[in-house]
């Protein structure tokens, strides 16, 4: 507590400078927000971060609210409000939220709330009138660092419409002033010295332009799409794709929250994995009654490009096919198959209507007599314009959900599209699976049926990627960054593992860099409670002892720790799930001795179960070995991981 006190006091003595100020801080006083007449600074240990940001609404009409605006009224809270949030399907099943907030007043219209939590800090606008249309020309959002430092960041993959992408960038490691010309998308974490880190991000957002950010100096700016003056299609999908864009960011009927610029402080790297703050922040679940919405694992064609073998029909898009998909999902307990493009026709865009080769009622029916549900793949905008009726039919017919594609954008429209088709999707009992769609800001805890989001350069690039391109590295950087934002789709599981120097693009038969382990391994460090089973099922059958280990792991978990790692190199993950734990890592192209303490996880004893690396992955990636041993007391566990390597291992608690 006399730590707490000194640092608030020497906040406070800093802050006194300032003609107007207000200060909030975070309950155990570690974080503390200063406003003042110049902009916001960000304290963290009495140490400023971020110094003289700016935070600014600039409406059409000529108004502008935020930093450097006349308060007319502030209210602080007097003792932290405290919140327990119920969060089905999400890495922690329940956790609790301690804040503080600082209410900024500007007239009868706008006011600006500061919400202060010992993960972090985070502002929104709140503004307009009940009836009336107000035109953002702009919002400024400036995060002004004091030191330079290193950063993550990903950029935009389209120089040439820079906005417009499947926001699956990789990951730079780099030094804020070595920005680029090309912005980029959330997160953007910096080192703020000792190693804690700030991460940018952003929750609740609705009706309003997602945010980039631009760097320059030391400097991290946002941007914004325009709102959209026209679309056009593309006809191979009839996908939307915006021509032109006016002057503006944004039109909003009515009184509205804005989103939330959120400003994640880690003490270190471990804390990244599990920083609640965006789906803290994001509106509370509109779904009261959520038994409906399962989790699982799904069986699935395209990234194997229907690559059965040994079969006595051709393998394709036909319902022989299907229906041995399903089978195969079938006997390993896989709740789900998923149809994706070419069940219908893309370049008709009717949802409504298969392809002659294709029954899907046929195929849900033969399906639920196993036990197995059916999902459909779609193009966002070919679902949302006939979205009652398709919403309808489907899920009179049985089918469990949609897997939508192709948005590839966040102006306010896009955003606007994601949320009208949760909504209805919840009215009909309809799960969603959200692809090439710009990063997750907390709509998985308004609307839980969207069970998966992607938004992450994964599995599906080892079709078109050459072995430049370090995915092992990708993969022990996503649970401290993308992981931050929520769900991450990745789809794991491919089963023809190489090393580096081995690999190369096969788009019909695709190689995987990193070891069998570590593909085994991220179905657990990364948050997906609806997953894929990506390679075919004729590998899975000749692996049926990776498959039934895969095919074992709970759906759905209670908690999530990070154990060990750091960003790109190596990251140790534990879930538990009943009394049982999972822990798994997975390592960059070095090969990583570890010594992992358990006995963190609880007391009793557990027996364990462990897919690791054989001796010689190094030289075969394929090379694994499953061992059991008898029930013990955790303590330590020494793992070694290959290069690309990973592990998991299942403790089951000896009731």
């Amino acid at each position: 507590m006399k730590r707490t006190l000194s640092i608030i006091a020497s906040v406070l003595a800093l802050c006194s400078c300032a003609k107007v100020q207000d200060t909030v801080c975070s309950p155990d006083g570690r974080i503390c927000v200063k406003v003042g007449d110049e902009g916001y600074s960000v304290y963290y240990d009495g140490n400023a971060v971020l110094e003289n940001s700016v935070a600014q609404m600039q409406l059409a009409d000529g108004r502008a609210y935020g930093t450097g605006s006349k308060v007319v009224a502030s209210k602080l809270t007097k003792t932290p409000v405290h919140e327990h949030i119920a969060a089905p399907f999400y890495r922690q099943a329940e956790f609790d939220m301690d804040y503080n907030t600082l209410t900024l007043k500007f007239d009868d219209e706008w006011s600006m709330i500061w919400y202060v939590c010992d993960e972090g800090a985070a502002y929104r606008f709140v503004g307009g009138k009940d009836g009336v249309e107000t035109i953002v020309s702009n919002e400024l959002a400036d995060f002004n660092f004091v030191n330079d430092s290193d950063c993550w960041i990903n950029y935009s993959s389209n120089p040439r419409k820079p906005y417009a992408m499947a926001f699956e960038g990789v990951y730079e490691h780099q030094m804020l002033s070595d920005g680029s010309e090309l912005p980029a998308f959330m997160p953007v974490s910096v080192g703020i010295g000792g190693g804690s880190r700030l991460t940018i991000l952003e929750s609740d957002l609705k009706a309003y332009p997602g945010m980039f950010a631009r760097v320059s100096g030391t400097t991290v700016s946002a941007e914004f799409a325009g709102y959209p003056a026209s679309f056009d299609k593309y006809p191979s999908r009839q996908q939307l794709y915006v021509t032109e864009h006016e002057d503006y960011i944004a039109k909003v009927c009515g009184k509205m929250n804005f989103p939330w610029r959120v400003l994640a402080i880690s003490e270190k790297e471990t804390d990244m994995p599990v920083n609640n703050m965006v789906y803290a922040l994001a509106e509370p679940s509109k779904i009261s009654d959520t038994s409906w919405i399962k989790p699982g694992f799904a069986a699935w064609e395209w990234w194997n490009d229907w690559g059965l073998t040994g079969v006595p029909f051709k393998p394709g898009i036909n319902m022989e096919t299907y229906r041995y998909y399903i089978d195969f999902a079938s006997a390993n307990g896989l709740e789900y198959m998923v149809l994706d493009e070419g069940w219908s026709t893309p370049s008709k865009g009717d949802i409504l209507t298969s392809i002659d080769e294709i029954d899907v009622k046929a195929l849900v029916d033969y399906a639920a007599q196993r036990n197995v549900k059916i999902w459909l793949w779609t193009v966002f905008n070919c679902l949302d314009e006939k979205l009652e009726d398709a919403c309808k039919k489907y899920s009179e017919m049985g089918v469990a959900g949609f897997k939508v594609d192709f948005l590839d954008r966040n102006d306010q429209t896009a955003v606007e599209m994601i949320w009208r088709i949760a909504e209805c999707a919840a009215r009909y009992h309809l799960m969603l699976d959200y692809h090439g769609i710009f990063p997750p800001t907390g709509i998985c805890r308004t609307y839980p049926n969207v069970v998966n989001y992607e938004s992450i350069h994964g599995e599906e690039n080892m079709k078109w990627i050459t072995s430049e391109m370090d995915m092992p590295a990708l993969n022990a950087a996503y649970p401290f960054l993308r992981m931050m934002e929520g769900y991450a789709d990745y789809t794991p599981g491919g089963l023809q593992n190489v090393r580096r120097d081995q690999f190369t693009d096969v788009y019909s038969n695709p190689l995987v860099q990193g070891t069998r382990a570590q593909q085994v391994a991220l179905y657990l460090t990364l948050d997906s409670p609806f997953s894929m089973l990506c390679d075919t099922p004729s590998r899975y059958m000749a692996d049926q002892a990776t498959t039934d280990f895969i095919c074992s792991l709970p759906r759905n978990y209670d908690k999530t720790l990070c154990l060990d790692g750091k960003i790109g190199e190596y990251v140790v993950m534990a879930r538990k799930a009943g009394d049982d734990w999972y822990v798994a890592g997975t390592t960059n192209w070095d090969s990583r001795e570890l010594s992992i303490d358990l006995s963190v996880l609880g007391d009793g004893e557990y027996e364990m179960e462990c897919y690791l690396d054989g001796e010689d992955a190094d030289i075969d990636a394929c090379s694994h070995v499953i061992s059991k041993s008898e029930a013990k007391k955790l303590g330590k566990v020494d793992v070694r991981m290959a290069q690309g390597g990973g592990f998991l291992i299942k403790l089951k608690k000896n009731n």
